[in-house]
């Protein structure tokens, strides 16, 4: 198969990533997005894995796009491989070749020293200015750490520390370099931030389609695992962000739609998203639990979409 032909996909596992409800957004994204293709500017500012973004820049017909991711380290991936997918490839391939010379215990030895020197060097780089040298060594630290870690889990301690314990599987894939590459492909002339979510306003224009996946609100105190950045995103984030929503709403062609947990999965009478869009549609949808410590609760929850058509 020609590599430009490979379809790009998230180059990260991703706790919580759509790419499992892709089937089920499909035929609920605005017309205008996919028939008629009036929609030509794309919007996320919660990027995280980028299932919904990766689907939508290589199905339907865009010309500009804006992502936004506010942990640091997700953004230099994307920066990374945006500019240097090359010595990313190499820098990763690198890692990938040393950790399969060795044997079970010997990779989780491994795992551990790249997670501590992760750890340890984090005050010394510049998310905001980009040094390449520094910053892509970075950012293929964080690929092999979320692509050998429990679950493809992304969590800090309260110092900031990343704290995912090793994930002992048999041959995981590292280093995918046509994925890698499409992603590349995907990612030219995409503007790409490293601010609060809040900044999209200033960027959005007529006719564009704007998906929100933020940091899902805890159904209960036991899931909410610690942070997924140092930044928690509590419930006055979640209705800033709805007020954002509505502003967006009063933009002529603006079309808009919102993933998140639905806590009606644990109280029926919990209408916090109910009441907070208030107005829009809001449709739930059938998604697997991946990831809860007792087993017997994994299994189909229902998330919400909330859209503004």
């Amino acid at each position: 198969m020609n590599e430009k032909n490979n379809q790009a996909k998230p180059f990260l596992k991703w706790a919580g990533g759509k790419g499992q409800l892709l089937g089920q957004f499909l035929s609920r994204f605005p017309q205008e997005l996919n028939g008629k293709g009036i929609i030509k500017r794309y919007y996320e500012p919660f990027l995280g894995g980028g299932a919904v973004f990766f689907w939508v820049m290589q199905n339907c017909k865009i010309e500009k796009a804006y992502i936004n991711e506010f942990n640091p380290e997700i953004y230099l991936c994307y920066v990374a491989i945006q500019n240097n997918v090359e010595k990313v490839i190499k820098h990763l391939r690198a890692l990938e070749k040393k950790y399969y010379t060795l044997n079970p215990i010997k990779q989780e030895i491994f795992y551990y020293q790249i997670r501590d020197e992760y750890n340890q060097t984090r005050c010394g780089i510049n998310f905001k200015k980009f040094e390449v040298k520094k910053q892509l060594k970075r950012a293929t630290m964080t690929i092999f750490l979320n692509r050998t870690c429990f679950n493809g889990l992304y969590r800090v301690n309260s110092k900031g520390d990343f704290n995912v314990p090793f994930g002992r599987y048999k041959n995981p894939t590292i280093c995918d370099i046509n994925n890698l590459r499409a992603v590349n492909r995907v990612l030219k002339g995409v503007k790409i931030t490293n601010r609060d979510f809040s900044v999209i306003q200033k960027h959005i224009k007529n006719d564009s389609f704007v998906y929100f996946d933020p940091p899902y609100r805890p159904l209960n105190k036991t899931s909410n695992f610690t942070s997924y950045s140092n930044n928690e995103f509590d419930d006055e984030g979640q209705k800033r962000l709805s007020n954002i929503f509505r502003k967006l709403n009063q933009i002529d062609g603006v079309k808009i739609m919102l993933s998140n947990s639905d806590p009606k999965n644990e109280n029926k009478n919990d209408n916090f998203f109910d009441t907070l869009y208030d107005g829009f549609r809001i449709e739930r949808l059938k998604a697997k639990r991946m990831i809860n410590c007792d087993a017997a609760r994994r299994g189909e929850i229902n998330e919400i979409l909330v859209m503004n058509y």
